[in-house]
């Protein structure tokens, strides 16, 4: 079998049902908003305890007698003194209760994500393992969190320890010794500390390549966590072209999409790069390498590549993701009802709490979009409103909460920066025409989320089964794509239209 079979099977499995791939890697991307619940809770936590205990109103009165920021261009010494002045106001928050808990979000913070990341690895990896076996991707991956997600946790934290030991015997003491030198013989230091760094980029490489097969292992072999480094040191010892051969695509891709995102950078692109490497690269390389060792283990059976041209696959899957979205708003007007009146309050809040702020914080649509390259800007809109989407849909799994939480910050952050913009006309005419696509767009993700944490709650409690889960997460999959055509429209009129039309009439 050649090593090519791998590689046309992962364009096998991307076009041959999709939706029954995608969803779990949908979710993955989304682990960052399940973990900002934490720091969401803390925040409001924070605020009502200092509204409690009459501090907001203090900062409210020193906040009053703070002028209007100046130019930190235009007057730099300016600009210092008032941050000066801005600080000193914030002052009577700076409490121990408010620092202990900040602490301790960002510590829940971290812990939340990195077990969220391990337990939806192992889903991704099991809906890999049954896609390239030509069975059902979506109910084996949700089944996955379950059988593989401690043994994940493990894996990830076993790695984690090594680097820091390796780091602790390697690199620190090099980098003391290179210290030493630097007093006698400064050349010979700057030689002892290339030394250290390549031995420890040596070490890690080869602890990251021994922990890169051990997942797969894990859901191939149904490996504990030892016996899958055990059996991941044996593939690579008997297959070491395919090891070798997925290390090359793998760090060959990863540098590639390093030398993109300094280009686009430039132009101020990020999300187009971050939105392909997380749903397209990502996924691939999983495929990849799961395939490779199922060849090992004589268990690789991946599906036909479909007959059908991409072209007409495309058009097809586009038809569909729009049937489908309208087809959701239909089925669920009570549940965008609640979104819509959740938004709205939220805002409300927003301005009411950006109140004390308001001329002493000033915030310009102008200047925002000042300078924009308009393909460019409409890209990066789209690419960055439907990331939210996806992970405001696929975030409300966890029985709804991140979903919720979407609606109150985004209602939210609108409500603030509405209440400190300085022209509110120009904002108003900025937002409108892309708005009447965009904002709708939100709304149906987060319905989207509540839903799909209904069922999530309703499955983990037995109350109805993985099958009808999984049947629900591959229709969000193609509300989500009808959702994408939405959003490159607003994308396009924000980019093109919105930034212009109205100055000649303001």
């Amino acid at each position: 079998m050649s090593l090519s079979d791998p590689l046309r099977a992962v364009g096998a499995v991307f076009r041959s049902r999709p939706a029954d791939f995608f969803p779990l890697y949908f979710l993955g991307s989304a682990v960052p908003l399940v973990a900002q619940v934490v720091p969401f809770v803390a925040v409001v936590v924070a605020y009502l305890y200092v509204l409690s205990t009459g501090r907001l109103e203090v900062v409210e009165t020193a906040l009053a007698g703070v002028e209007e920021m100046p130019d930190p261009e235009g007057d730099p010494e300016a600009f210092g003194d008032w941050i000066v002045e801005f600080g000193d106001a914030l002052e009577p928050l700076l409490t121990l209760p408010l620092s202990l808990l900040l602490g301790l979000a960002a510590i829940v913070y971290v812990g939340v994500f990195l077990i969220a990341t391990a337990v939806v690895a192992g889903g991704q990896l099991a809906t890999c393992h049954a896609r390239l076996q030509n069975r059902r991707g979506t109910t084996a991956g949700i089944a996955g969190f379950r059988r593989y997600g401690v043994r994940f946790v493990l894996l990830y934290v076993l790695e984690i320890v090594l680097w820091i030991v390796v780091t602790t015997l390697v690199f620190l003491p090099v980098l003391f010794i290179a210290v030493l030198f630097a007093l006698a013989n400064p050349i010979v230091a700057v030689l002892v500390a290339l030394l250290g760094v390549m031995v420890w980029v040596a070490l890690i490489a080869v602890v990251r390549a021994l922990f890169a097969f051990a997942p797969v292992a894990v859901v191939v072999d149904d490996a504990g966590v030892f016996s899958s480094l055990s059996n991941t040191a044996g593939f690579v010892r008997r297959e070491p072209v395919s090891a070798a051969f997925y290390y090359a695509i793998s760090v060959g891709s990863i540098m590639a999409v390093g030398v993109v995102s300094s280009a686009l950078v430039f132009f101020e692109v990020v999300m187009p790069v971050t939105l392909a490497t997380s749903l397209l690269l990502f996924p691939a390389l999983d495929l990849l390498k799961t395939g490779l060792y199922q060849r090992y283990r004589d268990q690789f059976r991946p599906p036909a590549t479909p007959d059908r041209s991409l072209r007409t696959q495309l058009r097809r899957g586009i038809r569909r993701g729009w049937s489908e979205l309208v087809a959701f708003v239909r089925a669920t007007p009570g549940t965008h009802v609640l979104v819509l009146g959740l938004a709205v309050a939220s805002f409300y809040a927003g301005w009411w709490a950006a109140a004390p702020f308001a001329g002493t914080v000033p915030a310009s649509i102008s200047a925002r979009i000042e300078g924009i390259i308009p393909p460019a800007f409409a890209l990066e809109l789209f690419a960055n409103n439907w990331l939210v989407a996806i992970n405001t849909a696929f975030a409300g799994v966890v029985f709804a909460v991140p979903a919720l939480v979407s609606v109150v910050f985004n209602g939210l952050n609108i409500g603030v920066l509405a209440r400190l913009e300085v022209e509110p006309l120009e904002l108003l005419a900025f937002v409108v025409p892309h708005g009447i696509f965009e904002i709708p767009a939100i709304l149906i993700a987060s319905a989207l989320g509540i839903r799909l944490g209904v069922l999530g709650w309703r499955t983990f409690r037995g109350r109805a089964s993985t099958d009808v889960l999984a049947d629900a997460l591959e229709r969000a999959f193609w509300v989500l794509v009808g959702l994408g055509i939405l959003l490159a429209v607003a994308g396009f009129v924000e980019g093109f239209v919105s930034p212009y039309y109205w100055r000649p009439f303001l």
